[in-house]
């Protein structure tokens, strides 16, 4: 996979997150509303909209597939420093990256991701879940748990 498709991966994760965080709903939620043939246009045009306020494509977003407030408020809840919305996204494309063999497989590989249980266990703050190796984040979606202590 090359760099340019990784920022790439990287911008629609970051999209994902910021929506998220704005409207107070899950990831999970987003990527189900949005769908995958918008994951794949925003894929396909990361790099044009690289050059547009992220606020602004966030704010078309919202109101294209009209998403309401949701109750999820990984940000409020948070009792430490909350990790930026780009370090979060950065969680994710390493996941998605390492996921797939093709850069074809990004859209199902990262709808699934997001609709996974790790997206809920990254979004949780208040443990260390989206500080952990990539490794253990990569194993633990494999096993479809978080590894018991």
């Amino acid at each position: 996979m090359t760099s340019k498709e990784k920022n790439d991966i990287l911008y629609v994760c970051s999209l994902i997150e910021y929506t998220g965080r704005k409207t107070h709903n899950r990831n999970a939620d987003i990527v189900k509303i949005i769908g995958k043939d918008e994951l794949a246009w925003q894929l396909e045009y990361a790099d044009v909209s690289h050059c547009m306020s992220f606020e602004e494509t966030t704010d078309e977003l919202i109101e294209k597939f009209n998403i309401s407030k949701g109750n999820f408020d990984a940000v409020g809840a948070c009792k430490y420093d909350v990790p930026k919305y780009i370090a979060i996204a950065g969680v994710y494309k390493r996941l998605i990256a390492n996921l797939v063999s093709s850069f074809e497989e990004v859209i199902d590989t990262m709808y699934d991701v997001f609709t996974s249980f790790i997206s809920d266990e990254i979004s949780n703050f208040n443990t260390s879940t989206f500080y952990e190796n990539p490794s253990f984040i990569y194993h633990s979606y494999l096993n479809g748990e978080l590894p018991n202590d």
